[in-house]
């Protein structure tokens, strides 16, 4: 018993005399996380969560890189635990305990706005789980487009992500009408759109974005323009992903350089779909003579 209490003892004058400089230096084994939770306000505010798993030796959990404040070690009761920090904030030492440990810590100076754009690049090589602010519904990892629809947020694995999301993002919604029928088009992004159009010979919807570098996605139904779509800026091809297909609607991702014209070409448009329909039904229909033949009762 006396050993483990010098053991711990000197575990924790080293952290108290360590430098900065070798702040990374590993003192203790690495801890068993159970749960690393971000969660990002609509001011940019993070709170961080770790559940560290029980253990009967000391265990070093290294923190989330940016300006640490408030750090706090607690049971699963909320009973303060006893710990220490390693080098300028860099980790902490959680001590031997047979429950779980709670480390929470708030996190300043990670996410920027830079044009509406909230930004943070992030370097954590753990699982980690985001809870975004209500506000946001669609985010960006990597540039690739996430929309959480009923979810909270997203988890992230072995976590290295320059992740990015909008609060106030402009929706503009666009009412095309074709003979009886009548389509809403809706197009997102941080400034807006202007000179909408559809054209139904070129099958292409037309619009034009302001801003360098800006998300643009566009909601587009599959009744109205088919996919797999072509896109250009400006006369010019520029890459474009299509990530959700709910079976009515497809989700359409670009990010212009610039600002200027942006085509989007479909390969089948409205009314083709009803021209269309009677010869796909007389293809099947033929397709399925041979087994009406075979099942004939005469």
């Amino acid at each position: 018993m006396n050993s483990k209490i010098f053991v711990i003892l000197v575990i924790i004058s080293l952290v108290t005399v360590i430098p900065t400089a070798y702040a990374q230096v590993t003192i203790a084994d690495k801890a068993n996380q159970k749960l690393i939770e971000v969660r990002i306000d609509s001011e940019g505010s993070v709170h961080v969560i770790h559940v560290i798993d029980n253990a009967n030796t000391p265990k070093q959990v290294d923190l989330i890189p940016g300006t640490v404040s408030n750090i706090s070690v607690t049971d699963e009761q909320g009973d303060k635990k006893q710990f220490s920090v390693i080098g300028d904030d860099n980790a902490v030492l959680i001590m031997p305990s047979n429950d779980d440990s709670i480390l929470q810590y708030e996190l300043d100076n990670v996410i920027s706005e830079i044009g509406d754009i909230w930004t943070w690049d992030f370097l954590y090589l753990e699982s980690t789980n985001f809870i975004l602010p209500e506000e946001v519904d669609l985010l960006f990892a990597n540039e690739r487009p996430v929309f959480l629809d009923d979810q909270k947020g997203i988890s992230c694995h072995g976590c290295q992500m320059l992740l990015e999301y909008s609060i106030n993002e402009s929706r503009t919604y666009e009412n095309v009408k074709w003979e009886e029928k009548e389509f809403t088009v809706e197009i997102r992004n941080q400034k807006g759109i202007d000179k909408f159009n559809f054209d139904q010979p070129s099958k292409s919807i037309t619009f034009e974005t302001v801003g360098e570098n800006r998300f643009v996605t566009t909601i587009i139904p599959l009744e109205l323009l088919w996919e797999p779509y072509t896109v250009f800026m400006d006369d010019e091809k520029i890459p474009a992903h299509q990530y959700i297909n709910n079976g009515t609607h497809v989700w359409l991702n670009i990010k212009p350089d610039t600002s200027g014209q942006i085509s989007i070409i479909g390969t089948t448009v409205v009314p083709e779909f009803s021209i269309m329909a009677p010869l796909i039904i007389g293809f099947f229909v033929v397709l399925a003579l041979p087994f009406m033949k075979k099942f004939s009762l005469h």
